[in-house]
């Protein structure tokens, strides 16, 4: 009796998978390139528990922080190809698939990170999104993370001191152009070598925003942090068009919505966590450096023009962004 007991049991159970199988469970994969204390990890967070309680239990998505899926060029290839259905990606790393991406990233459009949430409302922002479905990606929001500062071994109290200086950057070329012609040298590099790097003086100072400085303490390699706020830091909330095309138009709906709300979440938190990361650093030992701003800005508006140039889309966008 004991053995047609756990067999009778045994067939419930897989009775049971089949039919959660049929109604359509899925194990969903989201990856992005920040640490787990980190802004768009706390979006990404929202999403998959929104998602997970809208949909019933249906779709249920695993976060993937720090790069665990890979690099963001190896990610979009997943998604590209349906083996990952969600990212949150940088504008930086977007724009080598749509170039008017760039335009989040010119010097000096934005004064702090609630004038740069404001633009993600622009019709030009919205253009964007919407170019990202030639790419095999469906754009449905934006993320933010703090203005990008200068943090530094020696203080950096104008553009000047910049001087043949490595500085760890994010890999874009409108980074590039903007640290080259302040005189520094461009490094790019994955943020878990920037400590060790600044500690061996392989680097001088780093390009960061102060969610990441906080959560990965760089202060206590390079305490100088000159608040330049040369640049926003936007992400891009996508999924795989590959995955979309084959939803339900009530999936899509239902995604859309969880997405908004996260979006319209993560704008808030950006702004209070960039005022809070700043009183969380100084108390932690970071020392503000009094830098002359203007000497930024004025290499800030070559690098701009450079760029409004040669893409009307990117002319389109600065032109909004400046008028809200």
């Amino acid at each position: 009796m004991q053995i047609k007991t756990f067999v009778r049991s045994l067939v419930a159970g897989f009775t049971l998978s089949i039919v959660a199988a049929g109604a359509g469970a899925q194990s969903l994969k989201l990856g992005h390139i920040t640490p787990p204390t980190h802004v768009w990890n706390q979006v990404a967070e929202k999403i998959s528990a929104d998602l997970a309680a809208a949909s019933g239990g249906k779709l249920k998505i695993a976060v993937s922080p720090l790069q665990k899926l890979g690099n963001e060029s190896q990610m979009i290839n997943l998604m590209q190809a349906g083996a990952q259905q969600f990212g949150i990606f940088t504008v930086g790393g977007l724009a080598n698939r749509e170039e008017s991406f760039l335009a989040w990233s010119l010097p000096y459009v934005f004064n702090d990170v609630a004038h740069a949430t404001r633009a993600a409302d622009t019709p030009a922002a919205k253009e964007m999104l919407r170019r990202l479905d030639q790419t095999g990606l469906v754009g449905l929001g934006y993320a933010f993370a703090g203005m990008r500062h200068v943090l530094s071994l020696e203080p950096v109290k104008s553009a000047a001191d910049l001087k043949n200086k490595k500085i760890r950057s994010f890999p874009s070329p409108v980074y590039n152009d903007w640290w080259n012609a302040n005189g520094a040298a461009p490094t790019a590099m994955p943020l878990s070598e920037v400590a060790p790097s600044l500690t061996t003086k392989l680097l001088d100072a780093v390009d960061v925003d102060l969610d990441a400085l906080v959560g990965l303490k760089f202060h206590q390699q390079a305490p100088n942090l000159t608040l330049t706020k040369h640049m926003a830091f936007p992400a891009v909330i996508v999924v795989s068009k590959k995955w979309w095309d084959s939803r339900s138009q009530a999936d899509r709906d239902m995604i859309t919505k969880v997405v908004a709300d996260a979006e319209q979440w993560g704008f808030k938190t950006a702004i209070d966590a960039d005022a809070s990361n700043l009183e969380k650093a100084r108390a932690d030992g970071a020392q503000v450096v009094d830098a002359d701003l203007a000497s930024f800005q004025a290499v800030g508006g070559k690098v701009r023009d450079q760029y409004i140039a040669k893409n009307p889309l990117i002319a389109d966008f600065y032109q909004q962004a400046k008028a809200l």
